[in-house]
């Protein structure tokens, strides 16, 4: 134990005498270390995005939407969804708890007093909380009786009562819509940003009645229906149930592409996976070659290093040390670079991290995995790229070595 000891104290002082050798070298390994730290990181962000995203959107929920990409491209009408279909899929699905149809305006004007702003206004059901799992945390919630009676009421996004009324209590004001006049019955709670950037929270959910006969002049399409199931673990046979319903309704060729799309948890997943697969392949090819790039840096240094200190492993030969103390010491001299380029990589990926997020607001989870995967490649590379330098020094004979 006393000779493993000794060994190390002599490493740790060859790294501190050589200076210039220890900066390349930790250097070189750090940037390596950190590109492979944040691909670990960077890839369970992704998936902690998406397991967040799927308790968000609803483990037990479908999203049906009018309209497909090949249906437009061949020239079909987008609402393809009607209130008959959403009746059809309620009976349809005993096991289905919630079935709650939306309608959507982009870029309405809404205006209180003198301000003025830009939001989506949502039509949809009294079940629209229920159905997105999305509280109201001020006044009430959308009820039947302003379904069935066309109300002009509204519950406000977070956003837009920022931006309209500040600190002022909205509840029970009313608020102007495409000129009509509507009165704010509740605030939703916050619920931030997509990982595509699209805020979530400056939208204002109305009475699908409202929305379509008194602003969109419709009575017959919607955008989107939810459905919510009772028992979740049979959501991939209830999907292909919806859909076989619906292309019967819609009356389509068993060739035609289908006239909507259905959105589920698994879509949620490989949307992530596609989002981060690119940046993670870069990131991924670049710690790679950084690392390689790394490794020829420490050996070639480590040979050199060889060449300068011949006399001193003669003399240490000399005297008795044997060639696997020799090989030991260069090979922790080596361990202990990585080490310390392992460590710096680490703390400038949590620094580069942060950059990150604020740039591409990317999922960036830390964790001791990250940190064990950059320090378990930083010993890989000391010992792999080591062995060779550590194994010309223990070779040296050390009569030649000393007269060298």
């Amino acid at each position: 134990m006393e000779r493993f000891a000794a060994i190390l104290q002599q490493s740790i002082l060859a790294v501190r005498a050589f200076k210039l050798r220890t900066f390349f070298c930790v250097v070189s390994v750090a940037l390596g270390i950190s590109s492979i730290t944040i691909i670990v990181a960077a890839t369970e962000g992704a998936f902690k995005k998406a397991f967040d995203m799927v308790a968000l959107f609803g483990p037990d929920s479908l999203l049906v939407i009018s309209g497909s990409e090949e249906a437009r491209a061949i020239g079909q009408r987008e609402k393809t969804l009607t209130l008959e279909d959403v009746q059809a899929v309620r009976e349809a699905f005993p096991g289905a708890y919630v079935v709650a149809p939306s309608t959507a305006m982009p870029d309405t004007t809404i205006a209180y007093r003198d301000k003025k702003y830009q939001s989506i206004v949502v039509g949809s059901t009294s079940d629209f909380s229920r159905a997105w799992t999305w509280p109201v945390v001020e006044g009430a919630d959308l009820t039947e009786d302003d379904v069935r009676g066309l109300r002009n009421v509204a519950i406000l996004g977070s956003h837009v009562v920022d931006e309209l009324f500040g600190d002022e209590d909205p509840v029970g004001k009313y608020i102007f819509v495409k000129g009509i006049p509507v009165q704010v019955v509740g605030v939703l709670s916050e619920r931030g940003t997509t990982p595509t950037g699209q805020n979530m929270d400056n939208r204002l959910i109305m009475p699908i009645t409202t929305v379509m006969r008194k602003m969109q002049n419709e009575r017959k399409y919607v955008s989107v229906f939810r459905v919510r199931f009772v028992d979740q673990n049979k959501l991939i046979q209830y999907e292909e149930e919806l859909r076989l319903l619906l292309r019967q309704r819609h009356r389509l060729a068993p060739d035609a592409p289908d006239s909507f799309r259905i959105i589920s948890p698994k879509e949620i997943i490989k949307f992530l996976a596609a989002l981060t697969g690119s940046l993670v392949v870069f990131l991924g090819i670049v710690g790679i070659i950084s690392l390689v790039v790394a490794g020829f840096v420490l050996a070639n240094l480590f040979l050199l290093s060889v060449r300068e200190r011949t006399k001193e492993i003669g003399i240490r030969r000399s005297v008795g040390a044997k060639r696997s103390d020799i090989r030991l010491q260069f090979l922790g001299e080596a361990v202990t670079l990585t080490t310390l380029g392992g460590i710096i990589g680490f703390v400038s990926a949590l620094g580069a991290s942060r950059l990150l997020t604020l740039i591409a607001a990317f999922p960036i989870h830390f964790s001791w995995k990250a940190f064990v995967v950059g320090l378990l490649l930083s010993w890989f590379v000391g010992i792999a790229f080591g062995l060779q330098p550590a194994s010309r020094a223990a070779n040296l004979e050390p009569i030649e070595a000393i007269r060298t």
